[in-house]
């Protein structure tokens, strides 16, 4: 029999909600589970309601269920909000010391979290961890696969703390136990030889996709939803010479992104909207120098500061668009966790072969929820630098011209102080040589040259994934973090007797017209397109 169970904790900030529902999900990642958790917290260090979800499912899952089987209450208001999205026969946890429930009802287990963590570690901030111990008590879970977890989540602080967290949870565990009995059905054990899988979020395997395709320069200001990009980098990267560095502001980040990748570097900028506005002369001026630049874009509810850590796809538009004038450029907007690491790469390998600005865009549900993937083939990662001068070219290379006319737009690139090539590079309109030009024939030339690189860089573009049910009525069409929800609902129509197609693009500039035409098939099947913002952004 298949297993799906939905665990949400909820609470205020500074409660360690983010810390329980990690370290379920890594739980049950462990035990062989296929799992997808998210996280939803308000922009402010205290206080508010927070609340995290975890799935863990015996197949495949990229999508998160309505319906609760432990819901963990940290506060009064997470029982207010939640109580009703738990299923029959599930169960809601609290601490009865200090949450007043009405009436015995047989969902609700009173559980003292606060005094089993002064009774077992000494210290009651430990009440997350008993939480933990407690929500795994319900179904019965092997708890040498949490408390390794723990151990892990803890290592930092030191091992007698990490041991006292074990403590904490173990209390926890042995309450609900021995409170609930056989009452539950919830049962649940560790699947034998199921393969090890790692538990990644978006910006994780973002920053990992980076790394295996050689990025060594990062350049960005901390801005919800990618601000984790940059940390997992600056961590990670320290053992493969990646230079992270926090300027002053977003225009700094862009222009050093640039500068390095004039210097030959493959460079990347992570932001969110509000940031990127900040980027966009910057992305003009990689557009005009025909510099490589990767630019990860991460949405959040707009405009202005509007939600900073809620999730929205209203910038679609924006991103195709921004930027003065005309130039090349490709947006890919990766739709899974496994698709982030898969972006990253694609992206340094079509901004160096174009010459392009690349950007991915993200959002905050795909950048920040959880998924389990399978360990990533690197074998099956290209490096591909483009036109890009050998040392032994760039000594031969005494007349060189950077912006040279080539039927494919794309001009032979030379690195600075590399052999005998001079670069030169201007931000005004240019000729061949780089140097700064103000006729209209040149002008159009260059103008045509730059252009020219679209043609074959649409072609780069995949064919948007499609799921075809036979005899179906509609057809679901979506884009980047959606793919999972639409995913799961076309299957849910289908057991309605309802067939549905889904049809997701994870690339999407320049737009893959004559794919999206011939998948949509004339028509027989009605298209809904399914995205999250308010004017149908994909659809126009």
């Amino acid at each position: 029999m298949s297993l799906d169970i939905n665990f949400m904790v909820g609470g205020e900030a500074g409660q360690g909600v983010q810390s329980v529902g990690f370290v379920l999900a890594k739980s049950m990642a462990r035990g062989g589970y296929h799992v997808f958790a998210d996280q939803d917290y308000e922009s402010r260090v205290r206080g508010g309601h927070n609340f995290y979800r975890v799935r863990a499912d015996d197949n495949p899952v990229q999508a998160l269920s309505e319906q609760l089987d432990v819901l963990i209450a940290l506060n009064r208001e997470t029982i207010d909000l939640h109580r009703k999205e738990v299923k029959q026969g599930g169960l809601t946890i609290y601490d009865g010391d200090k949450v007043k429930v009405d009436g015995q009802e047989p969902c609700f287990l009173s559980v003292p979290f606060e005094r089993l963590a002064t009774e077992a570690a000494g210290n009651k901030l430990m009440t997350n961890s008993v939480a933990v111990g407690a929500a795994l008590g319900l179904i019965g879970y092997d708890f040498d696969i949490t408390a390794a977890v723990l151990k892990q989540h803890f290592a930092g602080a030191g091992e007698e703390l990490a041991e006292s967290n074990v403590k904490a949870a173990r209390a926890g565990l042995d309450y609900a136990r021995q409170h609930v009995g056989q009452a539950t059905r919830l049962e649940t054990k560790p699947i034998a030889g199921a393969p090890k899988r790692m538990l990644l979020n978006g910006n994780e395997a973002l920053a990992l996709g980076a790394m295996a395709a050689g990025c060594k320069f990062v350049a960005a200001y901390p801005m919800t939803p990618t601000t984790s990009v940059m940390e997992y980098m600056a961590d990670k990267g320290r053992r493969f010479n990646v230079v992270v560095v926090q300027p002053e502001d977003e225009i700094a980040a862009m222009n050093m992104v640039v500068g390095a990748g004039f210097a030959g570097v493959r460079a990347m900028t992570a932001t969110s909207g509000g940031g990127f506005c900040l980027m966009v002369e910057g992305l003009s001026l990689a557009g005009m120098t025909e510099t490589p630049a990767v630019i990860v874009m991460g949405q959040r509810a707009g405009p202005a500061i509007g939600l900073p850590t809620r999730t929205e796809q209203g910038e679609l538009w924006f991103v195709l668009h921004a930027g003065h004038g005309e130039f090349p450029r490709a947006v890919l907007a990766p739709a899974t966790v496994e698709d982030c690491f898969h972006a990253a790469v694609k992206a340094f390998n079509l901004a160096e072969k174009y010459q392009v600005p690349v950007i991915i865009l993200t959002d905050h549900h795909l950048s920040s929820s959880y998924n389990t993937v399978e360990k990533f083939d690197l074998g099956q990662v290209k490096i591909e630098r483009g036109l890009l001068l050998s040392e032994e070219e760039s000594n031969k290379a005494t007349d060189y011209k950077r912006y040279r006319f080539t039927e494919s737009g794309i001009s032979p690139r030379g690195v600075p102080l590399q052999g005998k090539a001079l670069v030169v590079t201007d931000s005004d309109e240019h000729d061949e040589a780089g140097h700064i030009i103000e006729d209209a024939e040149t002008r159009t030339r260059m103008m045509l040259k730059r252009m020219r690189k679209q043609t074959a860089l649409g072609a780069e573009i995949s064919r948007p994934r499609l799921h075809q049910s036979q005899g179906a009525q509609m057809t679901l069409v979506g884009w980047g973090s959606t793919y999972g929800a639409i995913k799961e609902a076309a299957a849910m129509l289908g057991r309605q007797g309802i067939a549905a197609n889904v049809l997701q693009l994870s690339e999407l500039w320049p737009f893959p017209a004559d794919a999206v035409s011939a998948a949509l098939d004339g028509g027989k099947a009605k298209a809904v397109v399914v995205e999250n913002n308010a004017t149908g952004q994909l659809a126009r």
